[in-house]
């Protein structure tokens, strides 16, 4: 697929637009006065794969709050801000790499303007949030309801009046919870500006209908080669969302690195407990660097065949189980030994 080239932009010591990578964010769901559990979680999104951390700025206590986080953590911080200028203004005093803002919320032009000032003086990108959910009454008049051509409408009139004071560090963001809606509006803005673009489905749900939801969405986005930024916004712990933003740009080719597991749909010939295996090897590879496809079968009658295409893999059978590797097998263990040997030949993978 042709990447679509946009303006590129600097997020802290990241970059986005341009040729540079997709890169995968998520949102805290910590008080964010509460620095030290903040934190925590923020580094264990970071290892698990997430480039860049939004956190909800609802009082002056946050704004100052992101002044000791970011120096606890080792990518960029966004302070997401509704509403009130000087919480956006104190943010950025307190060392946020971007922040997030819609001003058709934050009020007068003035106000805005001050907010702009600031992210001027210290050249951090402020990225403009449109959620169909908050699109302006005379847009959903004009257009009949709430639409693609709306939220398009809505995000651009907010990017003109930040150009209109002169600065154009801008990332852009157009969401639904409506998957098609929010496919088209991708499109339709993507012909209209030159901004990078942050791409999510938002309010998709949980983690099983949030998903599939984003899967579709994000999948159709991206094969079109829009987006810069990708979020999977999920009703859940947001260490999922990073797990599945990294499967949907690896499934898409965006996104080298890590095992990619497959494994077979349980059926009457299956004699060993696969769903909890799968899960199983899933959890036991995550912090394994390599780049490399492996098999989890449920029985020996397909299972090797099924597993030919995979570097590694395992099938199972009656109270044991084989080790295949390239298609080949190369051993026969018993069924509970079956996760130990297949991470003793992952870690010596050569």
């Amino acid at each position: 697929m042709m990447r679509r080239m946009t303006k590129v932009i600097k997020i802290g010591d990241r970059a986005i637009g341009g040729d540079n990578p997709i890169l995968i964010q998520s949102m805290t769901n910590t008080k964010t006065e509460d620095i030290p559990s903040t934190v925590r979680q923020i580094k264990r999104l970071t290892a698990a794969g997430c480039d860049i951390i939004r956190c909800a700025v609802l009082t002056l206590e946050a704004a100052e709050a992101l002044r000791e986080i970011k120096k606890q953590i080792s990518i960029p911080l966004v302070a997401d801000i509704h509403f009130d200028y000087r919480l956006a203004i104190a943010a950025i005093e307190a060392g946020a790499d971007k922040i997030r803002i819609n001003p058709g919320n934050i009020g007068s032009d003035e106000k805005i303007k001050a907010v702009i000032d600031a992210a001027r003086e210290r050249n951090i990108p402020i990225r403009v949030g449109v959620n169909s959910g908050s699109l302006e009454k005379h847009l959903v008049e004009k257009y009949r309801g709430v639409t693609a051509e709306g939220i398009v409408e809505s995000a651009l009139d907010k990017v003109h009046k930040i150009e209109s004071f002169g600065y154009d560090n801008l990332v852009i963001s157009i969401k639904s919870s409506d998957v098609m809606m929010c496919v088209r509006a991708h499109e339709l803005i993507a012909k209209q500006t030159k901004y990078p673009l942050h791409v999510g489905i938002t309010e998709a749900g949980t983690v099983t209908s949030g998903n599939i939801k984003s899967a579709v969405g994000l999948g159709l986005i991206l094969h079109q080669g829009i987006g810069d930024t990708i979020r999977v916004s999920l009703t859940g712990d947001p260490l999922e969302e990073i797990k599945s933003a990294k499967l949907i740009l690896k499934t898409l080719g965006l996104r080298t690195g890590g095992i990619e597991i497959v494994s077979c749909p349980t059926c009457g010939r299956t004699k060993i407990d696969l769903i909890g295996l799968a899960n199983q090897v899933e959890t036991m590879v995550a912090d394994i660097p390599l780049n490399i496809k492996v098999a989890v079968m449920g029985c020996v009658v397909n299972g090797p065949g099924e597993a030919k295409e995979a570097d590694i893999g395992i099938a199972g059978g009656v109270g044991e189980g084989l080790l295949m590797k390239h298609g080949e097998i190369i051993r026969k263990v018993p069924e509970q030994e079956l996760l130990a040997v297949l991470r003793e030949e992952l870690l010596s993978w050569k």
